[in-house]
């Protein structure tokens, strides 16, 4: 916003100031700029995270003992300073980024307390945000719903947009959450996942030719998301930096449920819910089993993959033995993989 103003002062006196109004070069400076921050800064506040006590019924909990836990609030406050400086005014954008702070400081609270919150209160505190943001960016007006290969879409009352993206945003939180428990393997997938998605959103959703020609519909506020969606990407490169293995801190709740909140909402802004089947293919696989088989146990008494450990990264490190940057490397491959090949299909089958 305040990039905005100054282009507007002084454009008019040195012709290069426009170049601020530009969302590629708002998107590169906001990118780099939390990369920096965020790698420069960690260390020296770091100290003041709680510390972490080892995680319950996770593979090799010592290995994380006593490393710093939550680190991801300072991403968010970086997160939201470059948005107020780099990102064009949009009441939808900037309540949705006042949300994603409110899940940071939640987050934080949580890795703090001992034995964290329940998950009924991190559950109905994600209900609440997703409602917030998800009705901030649909914004009570019809919704103009794209799905899979098909070449029409659907105008859709904004509640009825409620009833689909609140829940794919829900998901989005807590299967990223369940993600990370190795290290830099949240970071790396949600990152990958952000670039495809700020890709889709600037080149097909929020542009006008190239949308009509993929016979997708036009959305003219989704440019704004690329900003916002670099400078997260850019915080999250900046952090793992830090938590390569072997990992020197760790982001935590304060900085997983967030990045998966933003997940989520670029999702509803994109018009189409199954986009995070396509986007996110390993955080799902990883993270949502886990959470499928524990509610059928839970609802319906029902037992599934009864052999198999979730989330899955547990299960290839203790059964397969797989040692913590296999599981990276290897979870990375598929999911870029796997990503670039259902893209392709979502793109072209039309």
């Amino acid at each position: 916003m305040l990039a905005q103003l100054i282009s507007d002062y002084l454009s008019s006196y040195w012709g290069p100031a426009r170049l601020l109004e530009s969302i590629t070069v708002l998107s590169s400076i906001g990118a780099l700029a939390a990369a920096l921050l965020t790698l420069l800064l960690l260390p020296k506040v770091w100290h003041l995270a709680t510390r972490d006590k080892g995680r319950l019924h996770s593979h090799d909990p010592e290995a994380s003992v006593g490393k710093p836990l939550g680190v991801g609030i300072f991403m968010n406050f970086i997160f939201f300073g470059l948005v107020l400086l780099l990102v064009p005014w949009s009441v939808q954008f900037y309540i949705c980024a006042a949300a994603i702070l409110v899940a940071s400081l939640i987050g934080f609270a949580d890795d703090a307390k001992p034995g964290g919150f329940s998950e009924l209160t991190l559950g109905l505190s994600d209900l609440v945000l997703v409602i917030v943001a998800t009705t901030a960016i649909l914004y009570g007006a019809p919704i103009k719903l794209w799905i899979p290969f098909a070449s029409t879409g659907f105008d859709l009352p904004a509640w009825a947009g409620l009833l689909i993206f609140v829940p794919v945003t829900w998901i989005s939180i807590n299967a990223l959450n369940c993600n990370d428990g190795v290290d830099g393997l949240s970071g790396t997938l949600s990152s990958i996942t952000l670039i495809t998605l700020g890709f889709v959103l600037y080149s097909v959703v929020g542009h006008i030719e190239n949308s009509q020609y993929l016979m997708i519909p036009f959305n003219p506020e989704a440019a704004v998301w690329v900003v916002g969606t670099s400078i997260m990407c850019g915080t999250i490169l900046g952090y793992l930096w830090h938590n390569a293995p072997p990992s020197s801190a760790l982001m935590g709740d304060a900085g997983s449920r967030p990045v998966g909140l933003l997940i989520g909402m670029l999702i509803t802004v994109s018009g189409n819910p199954f986009l995070i089947l396509f986007v996110a293919p390993m955080i799902l696989v990883n993270g949502v089993t886990g959470l499928l088989k524990v509610g059928l146990i839970r609802v319906f008494r029902i037992r599934i993959l009864k052999n198999v450990r979730f989330p899955l990264h547990d299960h290839v490190r203790k059964t397969l033995k797989w040692s913590n940057a296999q599981v990276l490397i290897r979870f990375m491959l598929i999911h870029v993989v796997t990503l670039s090949f259902l893209m392709l299909l979502l793109l072209k089958l039309r």
